[in-house]
């Protein structure tokens, strides 16, 4: 049972096929998604970093109704991303939880990458 303050993580190291196919799927090709930078990374597109957090969103049957993200540092291929969420309310309504949440998502240097928050519902 799901419960105000409950926290969840996920980690993610992108490669450079997944830039590639999320690309793909997206069509969010810019240039730095495609050529590779003097380190051979590519960058990674933000709403592929920000993804993560529907990994976790699936493993709740988490309907969201809106997210906002604000990407604080670019995030490149090879960089293992960490999102932990926090449910900041989960309140009982008729046939469904409505949840509110937050979510930090920081690289393998610690540093915060990109912040988001987001509102939806899980059925009963």
């Amino acid at each position: 049972m799901i419960k105000t303050n409950d926290i969840f993580t996920w980690e993610r190291t992108f490669t450079n096929d997944d830039v590639i196919e999320f690309g793909k799927i997206s069509g969010d090709q810019g240039n730095h998604h495609v050529e590779p930078d003097e380190k051979g990374r590519l960058m990674v597109q933000g709403l592929l970093t920000a993804s993560i957090a529907t990994k976790i969103g699936g493993d709740l049957n988490y309907i969201a109704r809106e997210m906002v993200n604000e990407f604080i540092r670019p995030v490149f291929t090879g960089d293992t991303i960490t999102c932990e969420l926090k449910l900041t309310k989960v309140e009982q309504q008729e046939g469904r939880k409505r949840i509110e949440m937050i979510s930090t998502y920081t690289n393998q240097h610690g540093k915060e990458v990109l912040t988001g928050s987001s509102h939806g519902i899980v059925r009963d």
